[in-house]
Parts: structure tokens; sequence; C-alpha cells
């Protein structure tokens, strides 16, 4: 089943208002395509931190280490290995007619938001030029006011809450992912379409990332008399949220209500291992909902010793293919992706196909560099604008077209809900 989203909201900006930055900046940001004229307009202006002649320089605030360090690893070589491939190519040629190479610099977070604000600080002491592609949602809330405040992009952030899309609350911000209701929505109408009654027990992380995923389930399955959430418990995200075992007594509590269906909104990799072993262990087997960045079959499903026959069905929304995938390593761009990852990633034990996120990653590059070409002045304001002008683009891997140009909505719209096969995950429609 794919789904693609439509715009919830209006630009708030009056139309005059619009009218006269046109005329006075030529281009409101966030506003239809900026065409790259080839011409050297870097004389008229004074660049932006982080750019020169000939390097452009990109932060990432990702966990490195900890309970997420898998993940948060492939935030980073994900990029890597796409600009390494094109700095070695010679570098990417921007809209001002310069070629520039990409600098990537990565700071750890360990998904500790006090260490993620602490990070943007020293991006700005390092003079990066934008940041963005890391992955959480607290960690990247705790500097998305001081990035607007520095007027320092933050873009393509890896978490689906609405906000950073959201052009009046997030003005240098965009996200890359799709939203967390949209995922939950996808998982709730499949359900509904199969037509069966169920029974659905709730496990989410109390912050925007689990009610999120959670509301937008609800919303889908509201006034369908098959469905009854018999059962929610929310845990607290945080240091003690990587103790081992720590939701143990929350899944056997859940599992005490017969639900058939569990709906687990959990961002934490080795928690969902845990969850996903200790609810077999116990011979509790319910259908399972698995948001998108803890769903990976190598990262998640085989370290819990989970089979296609484990449980009745493990349902995952997906917005990219999956390099686990044997179709995948056969193409071209397969190969392409394997053979940048082998050389340039640097995460420990990377091959790039064991969490979904370092294919998001790439994805996230792709867009970075189609907002380079268009980019007329070394500028953030002219990266901005760039970037919010995309739209029709073809990444290589996304489901789905790319379109940054709509208010409200990330940059990947468009997706899939899909069923553990034992390998990998197929598309389907229905659950069941």
């Amino acid at each position: 089943m794919k789904t693609t989203l439509s715009g919830r909201r209006a630009i708030a900006v009056a139309a005059s208002v619009g009218a006269i930055a046109l005329v006075l900046a030529g281009c409101a940001r966030g506003g239809g395509d900026v065409a790259p004229t080839g011409e050297d307009t870097s004389a008229a202006v004074e660049p932006s931190p982080g750019i020169t002649d000939t390097t452009l320089t990109f932060g990432i605030s990702t966990p490195l280490t900890g309970a997420t360090a898998g993940p948060g690893n492939c935030t980073v070589d994900g990029a890597l290995a796409y600009f390494g491939t094109k700095n070695a190519e010679g570098g990417i040629t921007f809209g001002d007619g310069k070629t520039r190479k990409i600098e990537i610099k990565s700071y750890d977070d360990e998904y500790n938001p006090e260490k993620s604000a602490a990070n943007f600080n020293q991006m700005v002491a390092d003079g990066v030029f934008a940041a963005g592609l890391g992955l959480g949602t607290p960690t990247n809330r705790a500097w998305r006011e001081a990035a607007i405040e520095a007027d320092v992009p933050q873009v393509l952030v890896m978490t689906g809450d609405p906000i950073f899309s959201d052009r009046t609350e997030s003005p240098v911000q965009l996200g890359l992912v799709p939203i967390y209701q949209q995922e939950g929505a996808a998982f709730g109408e499949a359900l509904v379409a199969n037509g069966q009654p169920h029974k659905v027990a709730a496990l989410y992380q109390n912050d925007d990332y689990g009610k999120g995923y959670l509301q937008g389930f609800k919303d889908a399955v509201a006034g369908n008399p098959n469905i009854e959430i018999v059962k929610e418990l929310s845990y607290e995200p945080g240091p003690a949220s990587s103790t081992p075992n720590y939701l143990e007594p929350q899944v056997t509590e859940l599992a005490g209500t017969g639900a058939d269906v569990f709906f687990q909104a959990v961002s934490v990799t080795p928690r969902v291992v845990e969850n996903l072993a200790k609810a077999a262990a116990i011979g509790w087997t319910p259908i399972w909902f698995l948001p998108s960045n803890t769903a990976s079959p190598g990262g998640v499903l085989t370290p819990a010793g989970v089979t296609e026959t484990t449980y009745p069905g493990i349902y995952a929304v997906g917005f990219s293919e999956a390099a686990a995938a044997p179709p995948f390593a056969e193409s071209e761009a397969g190969k392409a992706y394997f053979a940048a990852i082998a050389e340039y990633a640097q995460g420990p034990e990377q091959d790039g196909k064991a969490f979904p996120h370092c294919v998001w990653s790439w994805i996230g590059a792709q867009i970075l560099e189609q907002a380079f070409e268009k980019m007329t002045e070394p500028t953030r304001d002219s990266f901005l604008d760039a970037l919010y002008s995309i739209k029709g683009f073809d990444a290589q891997f996304a489901f789905g077209s790319i379109d940054t140009t709509v208010d409200g909505l990330p940059a990947i719209q468009t997706v899939s809900l899909q069923k553990f096969n034992g390998k990998g995950y197929t598309n389907v429609d229905v659950v069941g």
C-alpha cells in the first residue's frame, strides 16, 4: 500500500508581504524553482561561514556510540560514501559555476539532547555551512531553536516530527523522512482493510516520536468497530531507557491483555530486540507493527531470533529500497552504493545494509547535491531557496519523487506498508 501525503498547512505569509519579498530578494525562501545561471555571483555577496570557492563543510550530529549507535553511524556513512565518490570524481558544480568538494564533520551526541545541543555550539565554532541528516527527535529538537537564531540550516534530519517541515515554526529546517503520523496511519489503514476483529496493545515512547506514531494509528482506525485498543503503556526516553531489559515489565503486562496486535513505537534498537525475544519467550505471539527506524532484519529481527514463523506477521513502513534485498545488490546503482560504503564509510563493521539509515543518508546526500547545483550564491539563504525548490526529483532508492516545495511536509513523502518475509520485507496492502 503506497500513500503520498498532501499539504495540510497554508504558508503563513500574506500575499502582499510575499510580493514585496520577491521584488526585494528575487525569490522568497521556499518559493519556486531556482534555475542555475552558471554566472559567477560570488563577488557580489559575502559568503556564509563554511563555504569557500573549493569546499563546503556540512555537519552531522548523531549517535555514534550508545544504544542507537548502529543506525546513528549509518546517518554519517551514507553521506560519507556518496560525497566521497563525488569528491573523487572532482567535486560538485554549484549553481554559481564553481566546483566544490563536500567535507563532512560528524559529532557524537549519544542520543542525548544535552550533548546534541553542545554539538551544535561546536559546529558553529567549527564553521559548518549547514547541518543535518542526524538521527533522533529529541536530539534534533535540542538545537532547533538555536539553529533558527543563528540562521544555520538544519536540514534533512532523520525524524518524522512534523515541526521540522513547518516553514513558519522552523524557517531554516526541513525533514527528510515521512512524518510519524503517516507511518502509524499506514498500518492502521491496512489493519482495517483485512476486515477482521483485532485487539491492539500499544507501547510507545512518551515524546513526539511515540505519540506521533500512535496518533496516526488511532486516526486511521477511529470509528471502526473491528479494532479495539485494549491497553496503552508509555515509557520515558532518556538514560534509563538504555538499561537492558528496561521494557520487559511493560511487554509482560501487555501480553496479559491477550491482544493479537502489538503496536510498538520504541526508538532504541536494543530495547526492540529484547521486546521481540521476550514476547516469544513468554508465548505471546501477536501481529507486530515496528517503526521504520527499528525494523531492520539484520539489525533488529535476526538478533532477536525472529524468523518468518515466529509471529503471524511483522509489519513496518518503508520509503526506500532495502540494501539487504537481492535486487538492490544486483543493480548497478546498488553495486556502486556498496563499493562506496566499503571505501568511505567509517562506522564500525559497516556493511551498508544492517540498518536502512545508510540508504536514507545516501538519498539525503542526493537531495543536498540537487540544492548545491541550484545555489546561485555561496550563502545559506541561497542554499535554502534552492533546497526548498526541488520537485519531481527521482532519487536513487527512494519510493516516489522527492518534493521539498510543500510547507509542512518532508522531502520524502511516499511510503509503503511492508511485511517481513523471513529475509527482508515485501510490500503489502492488507495486514494478514
